[in-house]
């Protein structure tokens, strides 16, 4: 009974890996479809505002709304620093996006999985097997062998394309640290209840900095891709966040980390399917390889072998208490 339950766990955790995935991987290509026509700031702010509005609404037909009233001040500084993370890592995604290319921006934000991997090494007392350093080489040397092919293929010396990159990087960073106040705010909160509060506190951060009344200057094609990012953030985000209740973090970094491919695959479709979106130029050899090294190295360094110093923390990576 309890080997099936686990299995049934590792099943269910997969599939929503591997649906966030997906929704990832077609996410830059909406988004660069809308840029044209609407500005990051209010992008991001309906997108937020969307999922807060349609999360509150189920989570209340069901009666499990957060209990904000109970949560300790760790949790209040847990959740608040789950907010301002997530916010700073849209708002970094979308400018940079603009920036490079969906490829571009797939492959560099795979070193968010790997620094919340490594985020697990103090916070979660995990030590790296030799594997899982080999694939931390593996997954750097792809970064600088596809930064050199993009640097070589980008017009005018590479200074927007080196700009995007690093305001990605900078997105990188901020998405690990959200993703480890997340898994550490799950004792005290179900996944569902944390992201409609993140949701709700992102919608306010950016509804300052946002143009709402945009969205009646878009064509029919500019509505249909914001409503598209907007339920992405939703369902892909609510995956996510589901699928670290019941699989390891790095099991789940493991499928994030094939991403870019996922991204690469749609980009092809959708050229072919819609030309509007086709605005993914060919890869030179390098990048391809360089991407390959990338997902092979963020796959290897989640799911090497890791060696554990205490009880306490295989249960705080494995299955977080939920209420």
């Amino acid at each position: 009974m309890t080997l099936h339950h686990s299995s049934g766990r590792r099943g269910l955790g997969f599939g929503l890996a591997f649906t966030t995935m997906a929704l990832w991987g077609m996410l830059p290509i909406a988004l660069k479809g809308v840029l044209p026509q609407m500005d990051a700031a209010t992008i991001t702010f309906y997108r937020f505002a969307v999922s807060s509005i349609l999360l509150l609404g189920i989570l209340g037909a069901r009666g499990q709304l957060p209990p904000l009233s109970r949560l300790s001040g760790r949790s209040w500084l847990l959740l608040g620093t789950t907010t301002l993370f997530l916010a700073i890592n849209y708002q970094g995604y979308l400018v940079a996006l603009d920036w490079t290319t969906p490829a571009d921006a797939q492959v560099v934000i795979q070193l968010a999985p790997l620094l919340l991997a490594v985020g697990g090494l103090a916070i979660f007392r995990e030590r790296f097997s030799r594997a899982q350093w080999l694939g931390v080489a593996v997954l750097l040397c792809g970064l600088a062998l596809f930064w050199s092919g993009q640097l070589g293929a980008a017009p005018a010396g590479g200074t927007r394309y080196l700009r995007g990159n690093a305001v990605m990087l900078l997105a990188a960073v901020t998405w690990a640290i959200y993703g480890l106040s997340q898994k550490q705010l799950l004792r005290s909160l179900g996944s569902q209840q944390i992201m409609v509060c993140v949701y709700a506190g992102c919608a306010l951060l950016f509804l300052p900095l946002a143009r709402p009344v945009a969205a009646a200057q878009l064509d029919a094609g500019g509505r249909f891709l914001l409503g598209f990012c907007a339920l992405n953030t939703l369902v892909a985000y609510g995956a996510f966040s589901e699928s670290l209740a019941h699989w390891e973090a790095s099991r789940v970094s493991a499928v994030l980390a094939l991403t870019p491919m996922a991204t690469l695959a749609f980009a092809a479709a959708a050229s072919s399917l819609w030309p509007r979106l086709d605005s993914q130029p060919p890869l030179p050899a390098a990048s391809w390889a360089g991407a390959c090294l990338v997902v092979a190295g963020s796959v290897a360094t989640a799911l090497g072998e890791r060696r554990w110093r205490g009880r306490a923390s295989r249960g705080a990576v494995s299955s977080p208490p939920r209420r």
